[in-house]
């Protein structure tokens, strides 16, 4: 509408005023559920890119991450009779605090045979731990602490030499690190201790078949690995989810409340010539969808800027912090055009009630 258009454009301080604040609205909301995303793909991490379909814990125990796992001996030879399994892979795991630099830092150790595999699956330097007291670091976490491969860190009291630095394991709370199951078992003082076994299945065996058969034997709890990373999002990320999504309503309900002062202001100062329309014959209706499209202007321009500074931001976030990831899904931005779209028909409502009560009388007395 070419009267709307002349209002918006008239000022064009405003104009960039209230595109600005939807804008910034709009990037918050979308760094936040992206860093959110991110998180949860940081937490599942190893359990996604680890073998295996099935992950065998400690009875009772549902987490990775957060609970210690000790199986009962002889555990691997009874997991590999099950009809289904093709191969039980032991990992020895536990978060440990290791001194560096003088600063305590907590990191999740994974013990694992090398051989048969639930060890890095990304390496960008260096080779796999095969000789006694031989470690693998995250590259981000060495980079933080100025480590690099021929290094010596502390684990437990004992000297490790750094072999390899992998990729994809860290987080913004914790890294993984990686050595041979011998020397875990060695540092934990458990031989022949397994924390968890990794069970890779056949080609179209039934996993609920080869579940319920574990779970049979006593002591254990069998999980697939999807519901494995469940309980781990449910237990980490859900502590910071909650925060987080109040933010990203208190974003929407900025952006909504600049474009609404803005369009209302707007509204006020022009009442006059409201009036004269509305004096001529022009009904409500028409009144409302000038109030309407100048909203939806602001808030549909604001989102489409918004989206590319979310996406500026989140570069420069994690070139800045590595250990940070921001993940951006396509459904994301569809979530922020509605965003925009919601905050135009919620800031519409008080003008649109200015024009409602305006009477054409009323207005030429003033």
């Amino acid at each position: 509408m070419s009267l709307a258009r002349r209002n918006l454009f008239q000022d064009k301080t405003r104009l960039a005023l209230s595109i600005g604040g939807v804008a910034l609205a709009v990037m918050l909301i979308l760094i936040l559920k992206g860093f959110l995303t991110g998180m949860n793909r940081q937490i599942t991490s190893y359990i996604d890119n680890s073998p295996g379909s099935i992950i065998l814990a400690q009875e009772d125990v549902v987490n990775l991450l957060g609970a210690t796992s000790l199986l009962p001996e002889g555990i691997i030879q009874k997991a590999e009779t099950i009809r289904g399994v093709d191969e039980a892979i032991p990992i020895l795991s536990q978060f440990v605090i290791l001194d560096l630099h003088e600063k305590k830092q907590p990191a999740y150790m994974i013990g694992y045979d090398p051989k048969l595999g639930g060890g890095p699956w990304e390496l960008i330097s260096g080779s796999e731990p095969r000789s006694k007291r031989e470690i693998v670091f995250d590259r981000i976490f060495a980079d933080r602490h100025d480590l690099k491969l021929g290094d010596e860190v502390e684990v437990m009291g004992k000297d490790f030499t750094i072999v390899g630095l992998s990729s994809g394991t860290t987080s913004w709370m914790t890294s993984f690190f990686f050595v041979r199951k011998q020397d875990a078992e060695d540092l934990l003082l458990a031989p022949n201790a397994t924390s968890f076994l990794l069970l890779t299945t056949s080609d179209g065996a039934s996993l609920d078949d080869i579940l319920r058969r574990l779970n049979n034997i006593s002591g254990v709890n069998a999980l697939t690995k999807k519901d494995m990373s469940a309980n781990d999002i449910i237990l980490f990320a859900n502590i910071f989810s909650a925060p987080l999504k109040l933010m990203v309503g208190i974003a929407f309900l900025v952006g909504t409340m600049i474009v609404g002062l803005i369009i209302y202001t707007a509204t006020v100062e022009r009442q006059r010539e409201y009036g004269v329309i509305k004096a001529i014959g022009a009904k409500n209706r028409f009144l409302y969808q000038i109030v309407v499209t100048q909203a939806l202007f602001a808030s549909i321009a604001g989102s489409a800027l918004g989206i590319l500074l979310a996406n500026g931001a989140a570069q420069w976030i994690m070139s800045a912090r590595p250990q940070f990831l921001i993940v951006f899904d396509p459904v994301d931005s569809v979530q922020a055009l509605l965003a925009g779209l919601g905050m135009a028909l919620i800031a519409s409502i008080f003008p649109t009630r200015v024009m409602a009560g305006l009477a054409p009388a009323e207005v030429f007395r003033k």
